[in-house]
């Protein structure tokens, strides 16, 4: 037997290592994009949450005033981590229109009590289907829909404090 082929398991090894340490180390982009971004947002209807408090309709998103439309849960994490930025857009002037996926009223009204309400209206959504007929993948997840109710941007994932000025500019040039 050639003295070469006693090292080729070795450098089979040693490949099958180095590919598996370069995804480790570049992983790939798992962000999930929605395909309606530039589409006109999907026809809802979703009944309120809070005593006092609208839901959301698609004839809201439609009415001529740009918005931010914000899918969250009370029991997402991440959505008390973004909180405050909402609250700091909402005193920009950014009209904010929420969705809650899979809550309950009590437990909404204890998240909104404790981290503020930025919320225009807020839309009950049990089922994830107008979560899903967005193109959302999660929560929080939030969209910018002109005044004609086009998507016009997707933010995925919190909305940090480096995000809130590119955000509240996109909310003012989506006419």
């Amino acid at each position: 037997m050639k003295r070469w082929m006693l090292w080729l398991p070795l450098a089979v090894f040693a490949l099958l290592f180095a590919v598996v340490a370069a995804g480790l180390f570049r992983p790939a982009d798992r962000t999930v994009r929605s395909a309606m971004i530039g589409k006109p947002i999907p026809n809802f209807t979703l009944p309120g949450m809070v005593p006092g408090k609208p839901g959301l309709a698609t004839a809201t998103l439609t009415a001529g005033r740009p918005h931010l439309v914000n899918v969250f849960a009370s029991w997402c994490v991440p959505c008390i981590a973004e909180a405050p930025q909402l609250m700091r857009l909402k005193a920009m002037g950014v009209p904010i229109e929420g969705i809650a996926i899979r809550d309950t009223r009590e437990d909404l009204l204890g998240f909104l009590r404790r981290n503020g309400d930025p919320y225009e209206r807020i839309g009950d959504d049990q089922r994830s289907a107008v979560q899903v007929a967005l193109g959302s993948s999660g929560v929080p997840e939030s969209f910018v829909v002109d005044g004609a109710g086009t998507i016009v941007l997707q933010h995925v994932g919190d909305i940090r404090a480096e995000d809130v000025d590119d955000i509240a500019a996109a909310v003012r040039n989506a006419k």
